[in-house]
């Protein structure tokens, strides 16, 4: 088998396609349809890009799945970023799709979302600037063929798209390395006497948790180099459940998962649950309630539905039950054993168990609770 052959091998059997893998066939159909400018080496225009995020119907039919369910405008200023100088940082707390629209944006620019630096607190300057290849080194000394260019170099090359994920859990010291690169597009390799210089069409895309702030604080210098996109939680039920519903879908698909019939109550269900207690009030605004440690986000509702649906599939009559959510609900409510515990068991008896049509769920959650 050739190289080519186990990579498309690799590519069907995938069981988390790049996004533009898996959206290849809209991406083409929107490169076919696009019109408008390109900046240097984009493959979309930004209108195109945006429609990709957002989803639209074609001329010729094809209809764009959105990607992303939120303000248009945030959108259109994150997209209009990548077409200046200025690197694009999408700010939110856990849950709210920075890497998703990270991810996305990345492969509509540049067709490729693989250039990517993980961000944690263990994060080496190497994996921002480069690194060498130690035995080319000791055999023939600093060389261009010794040096392992880092994703950031290999885009800077290409004039392509990096991403770097948690940018706030990585050290202060190395967060620095990013402000050369990003102000004057250059990396120098002072081993070689050399630099790279960024070809046209380079840009970068950060995301952070709001709640990691206090974990690396980007600096002042470093925090000017990027133009910040907040990205929201869901503005509605509505929003969220459309959300869900559509990350479910396209999870079980690739999970195999049989469709759920009638699952969009328990989604509802699990959506109502996690935003009541993540804002602190009952969607009818008469109970004030206690919010448990966690976040609570959108992600996890997603998480937790799926859980579902595959509980549903292999354990069950295929139909997704308030049984099959609730030990979800309380692993991702039930952070602290101490404190989380007694708030979920308060919600339980206060808005739970006298909400109609709702008594199901109630006594699934008892019996997982005990």
């Amino acid at each position: 088998m050739t190289v080519s052959e186990t990579t498309a091998t690799v590519g069907v059997q995938a069981l988390r396609p790049h996004a533009e893998d898996a959206f290849a066939h809209e991406l083409k159909a929107l490169a076919a349809a696009d019109d408008r400018p390109r900046p240097a080496r984009w493959k979309l225009s930004p209108w195109a890009v945006a429609t990709y995020l957002l989803g639209g119907t074609l001329p010729d039919g094809t209809v764009i799945t959105p990607k992303y369910v939120g303000p248009r405008r945030l959108v259109e200023v994150a997209v209009t970023t990548l077409a200046t100088d200025r690197a694009l940082l999408l700010l939110g707390v856990p849950g709210t799709a920075k890497t998703w629209v990270s991810e996305h944006l990345a492969a509509a620019v540049s067709g490729d979302s693989t250039l990517l630096v993980q961000g944690t607190a263990g994060t080496p300057e190497e994996a921002i600037r480069y690194g060498w290849n130690y035995a080319q080194l000791l055999a023939h000394g600093p060389s261009r063929d010794a040096l392992v260019p880092s994703p950031l170099m290999r885009a800077m090359s290409d004039g392509t798209t990096a991403r770097i994920e948690e940018l706030t859990r990585i050290p202060a010291d190395v967060q620095d390395s990013l402000i050369t690169i990003l102000s004057e597009k250059t990396l120098p390799v002072p081993e070689l006497g050399q630099e790279v210089q960024a070809v046209r069409g380079f840009n970068v895309i950060a995301t952070a948790n709001d709640r990691d702030r206090g974990v690396n604080e980007l600096s002042s210098a470093l925090r000017r180099r990027f133009n910040t996109v907040v990205l929201p939680l869901p503005a509605t039920p509505d929003a969220e459940v459309d959300i869900v519903s559509r990350r479910v879908e396209q999870l079980g698909r690739s999970l195999d998962l049989p469709a759920a019939p009638d699952g969009m109550a328990e989604i509802r269900r699990v959506v109502t649950v996690f935003r009541e207690l993540r804002d602190g009030v009952t969607s009818d605004g008469r109970t004030r309630l206690k919010s448990p440690s966690g976040t609570l986000s959108t992600a996890e509702a997603i998480s937790v539905v799926t859980n579902g649906l595959a509980l549903a599939a292999h354990f069950g009559d295929g139909t997704l039950r308030p049984g099959d959510v609730a030990a979800g609900i309380l692993g991702a409510v039930v952070r602290d054993p101490a404190a989380d515990r007694v708030v979920w068991q308060e919600y339980l008896e206060t808005v739970v168990r006298e909400r109609d049509g709702w008594k199901d769920f109630y006594r699934a959650c008892r019996e997982v609770s005990v």
